[in-house]
């Protein structure tokens, strides 16, 4: 039997990569986003508001299974809850959400939000399942432009991370989405664990420019949380194929 997907936020970095892994896997697949625009053929696009909850239940409609990935700086625990809400009214047999490795331990307010958005999955009633994935290449290299602007970037000590390629991603969440539901499953994360200041390097290698680099510390609960390393995987966790540097050399900085 064909399952009938709803992806939110299926135009984004993450979706656009995830929605035609799933076409391609059988699935008919549906897209909600802010706006309509052009998909490819035979995918539904529908427009919806989904931390004002506006506009959810016709993409729903028929729908199986919701894969969310809509998310944003704010809101991702009310826009989710809104999502869940609609799924449990429309009948849908399984809700996977992609959270953020370390979201209940780094005392962050988007940190928080994340939780909150996997307490209303889990708490849904429906089946489901949930990945925490690390930080993005992406996000990365956007944090790196803008540290290489300043004359002098100022590093906080002790700062590590391991980025994940979101094709990496991608296929992982698709393989979660066509199977059973599975609960929390283990996080997701790059190769290798790097500290921020070797990351920021190897960006400015692959630009040809250097600057130098301010060593700072980070105050308060955030700054404990990420010296201890609560915003990484840990030795349990599922690995990515695609490092920093390969993702660089992809890039052709």
């Amino acid at each position: 039997m064909t399952s009938t997907i709803l992806v939110t936020g299926g135009t984004g970095r993450l979706g656009r990569l995830v929605v035609p892994l799933l076409a391609d896997a059988g699935a008919k697949v549906r897209v909600l986003s802010r706006h309509v625009g052009e998909l490819a053929a035979g995918i539904d696009h529908f427009a919806a508001d989904l931390v004002r909850g506006q506009g959810i239940e016709p993409a729903l409609d028929g729908a199986d299974v919701v894969l969310h990935l809509a998310g944003g700086p704010k809101g991702d625990d009310v826009a989710t809850a809104n999502v869940v809400r609609a799924a449990v009214h429309a009948g849908v047999r399984h809700l996977v959400y992609v959270s953020v490795v370390g979201a209940d331990r780094v005392p962050l307010a988007w940190y928080r939000s994340k939780l909150g958005a996997e307490r209303a999955v889990a708490g849904s009633g429906l089946a489901w399942t949930t990945l925490r994935a690390a930080q993005f290449h992406d996000l990365v290299l956007a944090v790196s432009e803008k540290l290489a602007r300043l004359p002098v970037i100022p590093l906080p000590g002790g700062l590590r991370f391991e980025p994940v390629d979101a094709r990496d991603v991608a296929q992982r969440i698709a393989d979660l989405t066509l199977r059973e539901p599975a609960g929390l499953v283990a996080d997701l994360a790059g190769p290798r664990v790097y500290p921020l200041a070797e990351l920021v390097r190897g960006y400015l290698g692959a630009q040809g420019k250097r600057r130098l680099m301010l060593p700072i510390r980070m105050p308060g609960k955030a700054g404990r949380a990420y010296r201890a390393g609560e915003n990484l995987a840990g030795p349990h966790a599922d690995r990515g194929t695609r490092t920093w540097e390969n993702f660089l050399a992809e890039r052709r900085l």
